[in-house]
């Protein structure tokens, strides 16, 4: 398998964000079937509770007991009263990977990956892509992977659709093309990448409509706002089980002897390449570490 299928193995169906200051929802978080748990220091946490929130994140990376789930922390920019704080405080910590915010550049990136300079080896990077100037950056931003700490992203149209004063429609019309481009720059330097959240709550139409959207564009997964929505996204951004059945089936078909040195089959009246076969492993594996993560 490819590297940058190794890379998309591991669950990413459901990023949870929680602020900080929460409590009791830390605590919540613990036992959610949500795949990823995101400590939200920024947009979640009012200014007087920034030090308080800061400091709960840390406690709860320290404390641990998250289970399977990846860890990630978002801080306040660096341009903010409390950004570098954060950096310092949570990079030492060493969650799973520091989310930093309204990353428009390649040199936002870099900033950001010595300002965690000292951190674990094994907390990683990830970028908020949520600007205009991101918008135009994205091969560069991206491209850092090679060069930095940074592992993923996650797209966010609020503060894209503000700052663009465009209308976030149920369809998200106006946003499908930088999402598919988003999509394709991640992809071609192997990077996760994770779908903006979806405002609607009690509307589960609308959040299906929105996740089946996100995974026909190629997201590993969606940011979610509340413990209600992470069984649609963990649904939406699973291998169906007619994907699994197609895979197990072109898997088999490319390692059966006879075929052998073929780049070309013909599999349950469909052509396969050795593109599909590649695709059909990462399914397969996929489909395994979720289950692997269930049983956890």
């Amino acid at each position: 398998m490819t590297s940058d299928a190794h890379q998309q193995v591991r669950p990413r169906r459901s990023a949870l964000y929680l602020p900080a200051s929460n409590a009791r929802a830390l605590e919540k978080a613990r036992s959610l079937p949500c795949d990823v748990v995101i400590l939200d220091l920024e947009d979640a946490v009012a200014p007087e509770a920034k030090a308080e929130a800061r400091a709960a994140a840390v406690a709860a990376i320290r404390a641990g007991g998250f289970g399977p789930r990846e860890l990630i922390v978002r801080v306040n920019g660096l341009d903010t009263p409390w950004g570098a704080e954060d950096i310092a405080a949570v990079g030492a910590a060493g969650p799973d990977a520091v989310l930093a915010p309204k990353v428009g550049s390649a040199e936002d990136v870099a900033t950001f990956d010595a300002a965690l300079a000292d951190a674990p080896a094994h907390t990683r990077l990830w970028a908020m892509i949520e600007t205009p100037s991101a918008v135009f950056h994205l091969w560069q931003i991206a491209g850092m992977a090679s060069a930095s700490r940074l592992s993923g992203q996650i797209v966010g149209l609020n503060d894209l659709a503000k700052s663009m004063r465009a209308r976030l429609t149920p369809d998200r019309a106006g946003f499908v093309a930088i999402l598919a481009q988003a999509v394709a720059a991640a992809r071609g330097h192997g990077l996760t990448i994770l779908d903006a959240v979806s405002n609607e709550i009690q509307d589960v139409a609308a959040l299906e409509a929105a996740c089946r959207q996100g995974a026909d564009l190629g997201f590993d997964g969606k940011s979610l706002i509340h413990p209600a929505q992470i069984e649609i996204a963990n649904r939406a951004f699973a291998p169906s089980d007619d994907e699994l059945a197609w895979s197990r089936a072109v898997i088999a078909a490319f390692a059966d002897p006879a075929n052998a040195g073929v780049g070309v089959l013909k599999v349950e009246g469909r052509m396969a390449e050795l593109l599909h076969l590649v695709e059909a492993e990462r399914l397969v594996a996929l489909d395994a570490a979720i289950a692997l993560k269930a049983a956890a």
